[in-house]
């Protein structure tokens, strides 16, 4: 199965074991929760806790001993049948006692416990985790109920380390084998704002995006966590000016013709993107016998420049989607902290309250971020929140304005301002997008390099989410051609 698949049939596993009665107990047999084993893929499991709200504990278990996963032995008494014994008791293994410091850390009672590389383990560790695979324990601690048992593994052409699974316990966990697919990993790569070259490259070259060989000769591999570190360090250098060689490319992609067509590719990405001025084009500065210019060269250009061309475009267009994400996502906070204000001022005296109000945010803040209770992006949106009322605050100093209605009616006009700003930025990516098809349908007109651009339209779920809302009849008729085509070749 794709990650996609893998991921939804996760998330349906943790609905499945954490179903509860009316009383509040769990119902699915503990002994029957079989652990989830992925081959192939290891980072979903971060993505899926995020999406379903629960904790999750990761232990790559390949540095482990039995000492560490079980716990260490103590000497306790005990009393039998009248007569005090000496026995032996084990600590607490680190990996259930981390799961306990989650639980009380975030608060959060179910999660995942997720053990990575969990085939490369010693042979000493060996049965243990056939225990922990079974019975749900390292030594004789329990992981809690509302935990998932996740493990995964890479290929044995990954790792010569790694073991094969016995059929004792494959019998014991519900394998899930994660295959490369290119079509999943673009719409993946358009949320992370993977690098337009290799967005553009891998739209020509479906068959460069994985390949692993372990041979005589050495191993040579593309992986998609290859092709995303990449990303990284091509935007990175660019915003340094730093030079950008083969190389370099070939520290990431460890396929010698893969590198090497892909530098080549990302020279001339660079270059297009230049000798076109797609960004004056978008933006409706450029003047009408430039542009001309422009459509004679891509009427006339080879395959690949018109495949680059095309993702030029995409790429231009994701950044000013993502702006106007950015921007509709803080107003919607602003928005909605405003209702909280509101409400807190009625009783007030004077707009001091303001400051207090805006302290109490400041300090839910930091108890959620201690309690490690917000991403990345909620803690920048909350900053950004707080930060906007402490300029509400001084523009109402700067006014001398104290009495509480009028306060509020100011930062409402404020708030207003803010609010057509996102409106502004709105209706010029909607020129934007009508200027891109307008010089698509001018180079192209129906053929491919329509069908691949309005197929990165609908993969990106930025430019999916501004469409739904604001709309964009060329889109639409684009995407009710194609539609039409696949009905007619079905037919055919």
């Amino acid at each position: 199965m794709n990650i996609k698949e893998a991921k939804e049939e996760i998330k349906h596993t943790l609905l499945a074991y954490n179903r509860k009665d009316a009383a509040g107990r769990y119902t699915f047999p503990k002994l029957r929760q079989r652990p989830v084993l992925l081959i192939g893929k290891t980072a979903i499991m971060e993505q899926v806790a995020e999406e379903c709200n629960v904790g999750l504990v990761a232990y790559t278990i390949t540095h482990h001993t039995r000492q560490s996963a079980v716990g260490l032995p103590r000497i306790v008494t005990r009393c039998y049948n009248g007569k005090e014994v000496s026995i032996t008791e084990y600590t607490l293994s680190e990996i259930i006692a981390s799961v306990y410091d989650c639980m009380e850390r975030t608060g959060k009672k179910e999660g995942i416990l997720f053990i990575d590389e969990i085939n490369c383990v010693s042979e000493t560790l060996a049965p243990t985790m056939l225990q922990f695979l079974q019975n749900k324990t390292f030594g004789s601690h329990s992981v809690p109920e509302g935990w998932l048992i996740a493990a995964a593994g890479n290929p044995p052409e990954y790792n010569k380390s790694v073991r094969e699974f016995d059929i004792v316990t494959l019998d014991r966990v519900r394998r899930m084998d994660i295959e490369a697919d290119l079509e999943v990993w673009m719409e993946y790569a358009w949320k992370k704002e993977i690098h337009g070259s290799i967005l553009a490259y891998l739209g020509m070259k479906k068959d460069h995006f994985y390949s692993v060989e372990n041979t005589v000769d050495g191993k040579f591999f593309v992986t998609a966590r290859g092709w995303e570190d990449l990303s990284e360090i091509l935007k990175a250098y660019e915003e340094l000016g730093v030079e950008i060689t083969e190389n370099l490319v070939g520290e990431y992609l460890c396929r010698e013709e893969i590198a090497r067509s892909f530098f080549a590719s990302y020279q001339l990405y660079r270059k297009y993107g230049e000798d076109y001025g797609l960004e004056r084009l978008l933006s409706g500065e450029m003047p009408e016998e430039e542009q001309q210019k422009k459509v004679k060269m891509a009427k006339e250009a080879s395959f690949e420049e018109r495949f680059l061309v095309t993702g030029l475009l995409l790429d231009g267009l994701n950044g000013s989607f993502l702006t106007y994400e950015k921007m509709d996502g803080e107003t919607g906070a602003v928005y909605q902290e405003l209702l909280h204000l509101k409400a807190f001022l009625q009783d007030k005296k004077d707009m001091t309250a303001l400051d207090e109000f805006t302290d109490m945010k400041k300090k839910s803040l930091a108890v959620r971020l201690e309690a490690e209770l917000l991403t990345a992006d909620q803690q920048t949106t909350e900053e950004l929140v707080i930060r906007t009322l402490e300029e509400f605050s001084l523009t109402i100093r700067k006014e001398h304005i104290t009495e509480t209605e009028a306060g509020f009616e100011r930062i409402r006009q404020l708030f207003t301002e803010m609010a057509e700003k996102r409106k502004a930025c709105a209706k010029k990516i909607s020129g934007e997008l009508e200027q891109a098809f307008r010089f698509m349908k001018e180079c192209f007109g129906d053929g491919q390099e329509t069908v691949l651009f309005v197929t990165g339209l609908t993969r990106n779920s930025h430019a999916a989410a501004f469409i739904r809302e604001y709309g964009c009849d060329p889109y639409f008729a684009c995407s009710e051609k194609l539609l039409y085509r696949k009905q007619e070749k079905k037919l055919q």
